[in-house]
């Protein structure tokens, strides 16, 4: 049986319909299809805050947009922190520039003004620099899609590698080899500074540096959960007993010589 010609399905299909093609209804608009919201909205800063004046008397920073984004993300008076000023006039450099809420960089720089540079003085060469490895970012804790907003979405906190001193030695606070005491002495000072330390021994994702922020808890609850840690010994290796080889047999005495 011979297929239909498209001239015959046209004309099938049209059976029934108006004959004016102009009254035949369009189908209505669709909607427009939403944007999606942006990581952050940046607005001005506004004039500065009393924060803002107590920190110029201790750091180097630039005022910042407030931001505000998805959920809980951003937050008012962020400020780039460049540098934290020493009492001496010296300058220790953040590297790179923390973006922070000013309440934060206000605790964080007057912990390296305060406790840091005292406690490092064994090391017989000035502080130089922060090693800044995170500070704002828009994202939940530990980068878990889904997770609550972490405090740096909020610009709430900082994740500290180590120091850098003037003759350009690094300090890895993490690093195992580095003199215990003193890995003590500012695991100690942050804990007593900041409500959550979270460093080695709180989950894989803290293995390489130190988080610090000011999170705010139910009956001024603290976390402090950093490691301080020992190089691991290498493996002992048992010496095998090596058993000696049985005496000889005597041999019988030369006749001549007797």
């Amino acid at each position: 049986m011979p297929l239909p010609t498209a001239a015959f399905v046209l004309a099938s299909l049209g059976k029934g319909l108006p004959a004016n093609a102009a009254d035949v209804p369009l189908p209505r608009p669709r909607p427009p299809i939403a944007a999606l919201p942006p990581v952050a909205v940046a607005s001005d800063h506004g004039p500065p805050t009393n924060c803002d004046k107590r920190l110029a008397a201790m750091a180097d920073f630039k005022p910042k947009p407030t931001l505000t984004g998805p959920g809980a993300c951003g937050g008012p008076d962020l400020i780039e922190l460049d540098a934290v000023l020493l009492p001496d006039g010296r300058r220790v450099a953040v590297t790179p520039a923390a973006t922070l809420q000013c309440g934060m960089a206000e605790s964080f720089a007057a912990w390296i003004r305060d406790e840091v540079v005292k406690r490092l003085a064994p090391l017989k060469s000035p502080l130089h620099a922060v090693i800044d490895e995170d500070s704002y970012e828009c994202r939940g804790r530990n980068r878990v899609v889904g997770a609550k907003v972490s405090e740096h979405g909020k610009g709430n906190a900082i994740d500290v590698r180590g120091f850098v001193l003037a003759d350009r030695r690094k300090f890895v606070l993490t690093d195992v080899n580095e003199p215990k005491d003193l890995r003590l002495s500012l695991q100690e000072s942050a804990c007593g500074r900041f409500t959550t330390v979270l460093g080695p021994g709180a989950d894989a994702y803290h293995d390489q540096h130190i988080h610090l922020d000011v999170l705010a808890r139910h009956n001024g609850y603290r976390i402090c959960e950093w490691a301080v840690r020992e190089p691991v010994p290498p493996p002992t290796v048992a010496k095998a007993q090596i058993p000696l080889p049985p005496p000889r047999p005597l041999l019988p005495a030369d006749p001549r010589k007797l």
